[in-house]
């Protein structure tokens, strides 16, 4: 076990393909490594430590800041298939051999890239709160997306109230908790992302999204054991996207949480750290 944890470990920098990426390691460094993919605008910074450091007790746990986010250097780029050859130039970097994936939203669609483009690096996968290309009303923010995040807060964080969670009691007392841990690291924090990731991010988002003929044929091609994430009630990436990952991947299960919207795994972040390694910690049956 490292000495470290989510609010510690100390940003380090590689560089693959032109870019400086930021990433910081922590947690149980035996066995196959945890690499995070984050939400739309999202850093480093915007994981939470229940979930990171739930995790690390197990296993190494990766975060990383793709190109042009945050931190790291380089643009976003405006395809989620080059986000996806960036992460795996990225990982390759470390000089690691075989990796399990994590993503989460955006991130979930370059998780399922890296499969793609880098099969024999993927062990597992967890596709959290995400969707499959051509997704059912994936081509552009739906409409509960464009509204939230559009809308003024009198607290910049408070958007993430409307983001993760539901506009119940009970998951809106989850997220102030959240909000809480969102800020345990006070030093060295990740600067907040430019003015250009969101256009960059949004064009890669609705070219994935875009409807297509046979949108979910390629799915057949990921082939590792995956577990899909998320929230009954999400309206960022309506939660029947995770429901047709799962029945068009070769090897996936559902966990659904209740009364959760695009953070479930925020409101719940015991049982989704008990979800997911369990599920990283089963032997392949292949």
């Amino acid at each position: 076990m490292t000495q470290h944890n989510h609010q510690t470990a100390p940003t380090q920098f590689v560089e693959a393909n032109g870019i400086r990426f930021a990433y910081r390691r922590f947690g149980k460094a035996a066995g196959v490594p945890l690499v995070f993919n984050q939400h739309f605008t999202g850093t480093m910074d915007h994981w939470d430590p229940a979930v990171t450091d739930g995790l690390a007790k197990d296993r190494e746990v990766i975060l990383f800041n793709n190109a042009g986010v945050s931190s790291s250097s380089g643009e976003v780029p405006t395809t989620i298939g080059k986000m996806g050859a960036n992460a795996v130039a990225f990982i390759k970097a470390l000089r690691l051999t075989k990796v399990d994936v994590l993503g989460f939203s955006i991130g979930g669609f370059v998780a399922q890239e890296i499969a793609l483009q880098a099969s024999a690096l993927v062990r597992r996968l967890v596709l959290v709160g995400t969707g499959p290309r051509g997704g059912e009303g994936m081509a552009t923010l739906t409409p509960e997306a464009q509204e939230i995040f559009g809308a003024t807060y009198d607290e910049p964080d408070r958007l993430w109230l409307r983001v993760h969670f539901t506009k119940s009691e009970k998951s809106q007392a989850a997220g102030r908790e959240f909000l809480k841990r969102f800020r345990l690291r006070a030093e060295h924090r990740d600067p907040e992302v430019n003015d250009k990731v969101a256009p960059a991010q949004i064009e890669a988002i609705s070219e994935w999204g875009a409807p297509r003929e046979e949108p979910f044929e390629y799915l057949k091609a990921i082939r590792q054991p995956a577990l899909v994430v998320n929230g009954g009630k999400d309206v960022i990436i309506y939660s029947v996207n995770s429901f047709i990952l799962q029945r068009h991947l070769p090897d996936a299960q559902l966990v659904l949480y209740p009364d959760a919207n695009h953070g479930s795994q925020y409101q719940y972040p015991k049982r989704f750290v008990q979800h997911v390694s369990a599920f990283l910690s089963e032997e392949d049956a292949r």
